[in-house]
């Protein structure tokens, strides 16, 4: 395994740990992003189900937003989660970053999601 893809795989672990210590038990909003796309996910660790899911490839979403590799998608996405989340009656998570820095899409999506009225 390549030194990147051996890293990113450490980090993404290292942020897991501390969730799992840190949740109480609540859900994990779990994110997700590839070059041209966008995933986010609500998962009930204990369970191992997942809640709710949003993505930029959502048909509601997909033909609004254009390409999914972009703030603007990233935030649509957030905004989704959020909705489905609530319906489902889960307002408090945990941010599950993954290996990824929190910037850009993945701050973006994370802001939209709080406003949206998920607690994290």
């Amino acid at each position: 395994m390549p030194n990147i893809d051996r890293n990113f795989a450490r980090r993404r672990m290292r942020t897991r740990t501390k969730l799992r210590k840190v949740g109480n038990g609540r859900p994990r909003l779990s994110v997700h992003r590839s070059e041209r796309q966008i995933y986010a996910q609500v998962i009930d660790d204990e369970r191992g189900v997942t809640i709710a899911s949003a993505s930029s490839l959502d048909g509601e979403l997909k033909a609004r937003i254009g390409s999914g590799a972009n703030k603007d998608a990233a935030a649509e996405v957030g905004k989704l989660i959020a909705a489905r989340s609530l319906e489902k009656g889960v307002k408090e998570v945990v941010f599950d970053r993954g290996g990824y820095l929190y910037h850009g899409r993945v701050q973006a999506l994370a802001e939209a999601a709080r406003e949206a009225g998920l607690h994290f």
